[in-house]
């Protein structure tokens, strides 16, 4: 486990200082923690706990977005991209979009356990918002895609989400003449190609960032950015409650992979559908025979590698923009951010005392904290820190499909 938690903190300090700059300036200021009623001493511990433990800092999160180099945003793309991502027209039926899983109106995720799936069926995962997801490593829960270019096209592919096809969406594409044009200027296209959407949408999904939230402005310097009770919280996350050894740097998540204990969905317990959606999932990951047959829990990134110690692991969640995205964790176990405070404080048990499918793998990072109620009270209170005001969009308004001939076309065709 040390040898993991090294790995941890190296990746986050590489997404820090090579992706996420602005590391240096939140080292400088790492002695600036609760300053209310921790005496001196306590908070000298608390100080060189977060120092000695090797987990990068907290930090702002830049301004900036990193940008693919074959992908430069322009205001022409971004804006396709956006009626792109609010299109059903990039799916199987044309029932459903991007923005049907990421809605603005529920923290651009879906506000149920299990996200919505295609018609007909029912997802098997919570949906995670994508606000801040430009500056993610990767993508879903299991870090399975390397970039937007990629979740973008896995999504509206997938078979319990989007469930479309390359040559029927494309298809839809060049009967808009809309997009047509659009594509000819964004891209060159003569006609819309399906590979260039999704580099579309990808260039609006980094437009949705926040980066001015109390936990940013007070790391910038701003020490009245956070209320006695957020300072009170943040020396808990940096030390009696241990949130920091996993939820830290610019985006607070190592994005490392843990198995903190999660219990599995009940809805697999009751709700046909969810099992079926689970055994299909197992199936098409190239699971084993036994595991198709008496997996009772999603392994998680046991599917990047095949490995049973990453049986249950799942990437460490950003905590940004968390006030809008309930329910938390991969399968929506909890609906407040109380209840996920009460499953780490009981030690990775939920208040069934139910824990995660694959015991061998729960991390020993997981032990009962002993936070009182007023503690519990000022973890939650500095956890909203990490969220600015909700960001929200109406639909816009999506083009039209036209003929691609003329009446008159078709008739000196047949000639």
């Amino acid at each position: 486990m040390k040898t993991l938690i090294k790995t941890g903190a190296l990746l986050s300090a590489a997404v820090s200082l090579a992706v996420l700059s602005g590391c240096e300036s939140a080292s400088a200021d790492k002695s600036a923690g609760f300053t209310g009623k921790l005496s001196p001493v306590s908070q000298t511990a608390v100080d060189a706990n977060a120092s000695a433990s090797g987990n990068a800092p907290l930090s702002p999160l830049p301004d900036s977005v990193p940008v693919p180099p074959d992908n430069k945003q322009t205001e022409a793309k971004i804006a396709l991209g956006k009626l792109l991502f609010f299109d059903p027209r990039l799916g199987g039926d044309a029932s459903v979009s991007c923005a049907s899983c990421h809605d603005p109106s529920q923290g651009w995720a879906w506000a149920e356990d299990l996200s919505r799936g295609y018609p007909g069926t029912v997802h098997w995962r919570n949906s995670q918002s994508i606000i801040n997801s430009g500056y993610y490593p990767g993508s879903f829960w299991a870090n399975s895609v390397p970039s937007l270019e990629k979740q973008a096209p896995s999504a509206a592919k997938g078979g319990v989400a989007g469930n479309g096809e390359n040559d029927i969406m494309e298809s839809r594409l060049a009967l808009i003449p809309e997009y047509k044009k659009r594509f000819k200027e964004v891209f060159g296209d003569k006609t819309p190609l399906i590979g260039n959407a999704w580099r579309a949408i990808a260039s609006f999904e980094r437009t949705l960032t926040q980066t001015d939230t109390p936990i940013d402005r007070y790391l910038k310097g701003d020490k009245k950015a956070l209320s006695e009770q957020q300072l009170r919280g943040k020396a808990l996350f940096e030390g009696k409650a241990a949130c920091i050894q996993c939820h830290n740097g610019a985006l607070a998540s190592n994005m490392e992979f843990y198995n903190i204990g999660v219990p599995p969905s009940k809805r697999w317990e009751e709700d046909g559908l969810a099992q079926i959606t689970f055994r299909f999932e197992l199936y098409g990951k190239g699971s084993t025979e036994e595991l198709y047959r008496t997996a009772k829990a999603d392994p998680g990134a046991y599917f990047r590698g095949k490995n049973r110690w990453d049986l249950g692991k799942f990437r460490t969640p950003s905590l940004r923009y968390t006030m809008y995205t309930a329910p938390y964790m991969h399968n929506g176990a909890f609906y407040t951010l109380e209840e996920v405070v009460d499953f780490y404080n009981k030690g990775g048990f939920d208040e069934d005392n139910r824990t995660t499918g694959w015991p061998k793998t729960k991390s020993k990072l997981i032990k009962p904290l002993g936070l009182s109620d007023n503690e519990k009270e000022d973890l939650v209170a500095f956890l909203e820190a990490f969220s600015g005001d909700e960001i929200l969009m109406d639909k816009p308004e999506l083009p039209e499909y036209a003929p691609m001939f003329t009446l008159d076309e078709l008739k000196e065709a047949k000639k």
